[in-house]
């Protein structure tokens, strides 16, 4: 059994960033699960490796790519991680100077991962207080004018 480490979680996550679908399964389980809360477009369980793929595609073609997850806090335990990351973003298109929660996104997003066998196979994010709000309007398919974007 392959250890669940605070270096695994970054690898993990770097991994992630390559986008190199290789170097993602040697931390992403095929059959993984990952549960975006929130109301909005995006929000609700991905059922496979592929469908999370996806998510993450969208999220980057949603901000133009300026969205990152800066790690902040790892904890680990025997099958298990959980990790604060400072998520940051801009929607495509936005004015850079914006503080909209509709265009800009700054803060912390809590990450609960589940690990067999030295791979993710459930993720679940989390949000604190009124980011979750924040978040829902981040993703909403409108702009700060109540205008519908694409999606």
């Amino acid at each position: 059994m392959t250890e669940v480490t605070r270096e695994r979680v970054q690898a993990a996550y770097a991994a992630l960033g390559s986008g190199d679908r290789a170097r993602i399964l040697e931390y992403y389980s095929e059959d993984l699960r990952w549960l975006v809360p929130g109301s909005h477009p995006l929000a609700g369980w991905y059922e496979s490796l592929d469908a999370f793929l996806e998510l993450m595609g969208q999220t980057h073609k949603l901000t133009g790519g300026t969205f990152r997850m800066d790690i902040q806090a790892v904890l680990t335990g025997e099958d298990c991680s959980a990790d604060v990351c400072r998520n940051v973003a801009l929607r495509d298109g936005a004015d850079r100077e914006s503080r909209s929660p509709y265009e800009r996104m700054d803060y912390p997003v809590f990450h609960f991962m589940r690990w067999r066998d030295g791979r993710i196979v459930e993720g679940r994010d989390g949000l604190f207080g009124d980011t979750a709000t924040a978040f829902s309007q981040f993703w909403a398919p409108f702009a700060p004018d109540g205008t519908r974007r694409d999606r």
